[in-house]
């Protein structure tokens, strides 16, 4: 585990799995941080060398406060696989993750193997991200919990779930929270994405309320050229819901 400085933020990364394996990178939603990926890891870890990132503003990435933009995230990402002594890699992203995945696909295509989407979009409401922005950073965590976590779960996670990924976006810095939310907010990808070269999977999961395959996957799968499409169980953090299956997924598809 280790540091990066980069404009603005300290960037917390890790290095898990086999040290000459298939680089993979795998990244966050808002809201959540590099646990997200912990119970696919024992399932991946024998086949790539692995580097999960704590978005800046998330987990133990410190960032100063202000808005940030795709075109940052990205960056951040390429100067940790940097740092990492990663030259080439593929990437795994939750939500926020993938749309930063998607930019860095456009930004740095020749850094880029493949490129695993998982419950995303290249587009979201802009005035509902505006509106969320201005609570968090006005009232705190604490006045979207509710919202976040209704989209987060489902039904089907276990108490014991729930409460834990409740406790950690509670404790979250507000601002490094807004601040990813105002890339969301400002993000241009869905006009761009079809230029995106590296082979892509496109993840949903079948009860994801935030980002479901009408109207979000389904574009994805359309737009970007000979993107292949799976179907999950699961809400829309699927990695906590899901964690075998998506895992599976990730080995299929990476390793063909």
């Amino acid at each position: 585990m280790a540091f990066t400085h980069v404009p603005g933020a300290s960037l917390y990364w890790k290095r898990d799995g086999r040290d000459h394996a298939p680089a993979l990178v795998l990244l966050n939603s808002i809201g959540t941080d590099m646990d997200l990926w912990d119970a696919v890891l024992p399932h991946l870890q024998d086949r790539f060398a692995l580097l999960r990132i704590d978005t800046r503003g998330h987990g133990a990435s410190v960032a100063e406060p202000g808005d940030f933009s795709m075109a940052r995230l990205a960056e951040d990402v390429l100067a940790v696989a940097d740092a990492a002594g990663i030259a080439r890699f593929s990437l795994a992203g939750v939500s926020l993750g993938g749309m930063i995945g998607m930019e860095l696909a456009l930004r740095a295509p020749q850094r880029l193997e493949k490129l695993v989407l998982v419950c995303t979009s290249a587009t979201m409401d802009s005035a509902s991200w505006n509106d969320r922005i201005g609570t968090v950073r006005t009232e705190g965590m604490a006045a979207i919990a509710d919202l976040a976590m209704g989209r987060f779960l489902s039904d089907a996670a276990v108490p014991a779930l729930f409460e834990s990924v409740r406790r950690q976006l509670l404790g979250m810095d507000p601002q490094g929270y807004a601040g990813c939310g105002a890339a969301i907010r400002d993000m241009d990808l869905a006009p761009r994405i079809p230029a995106i070269a590296a082979p892509t999977l496109v993840v949903t999961g079948t009860r994801d309320s935030s980002t479901p395959f009408a109207g979000h996957g389904e574009h994805l799968v359309q737009s970007i050229p000979g993107a292949a499409h799976v179907s999950l169980e699961a809400a829309h953090l699927a990695p906590l819901e899901a964690p075998e299956a998506l895992a599976g997924a990730l080995a299929s598809f990476l390793e063909s």
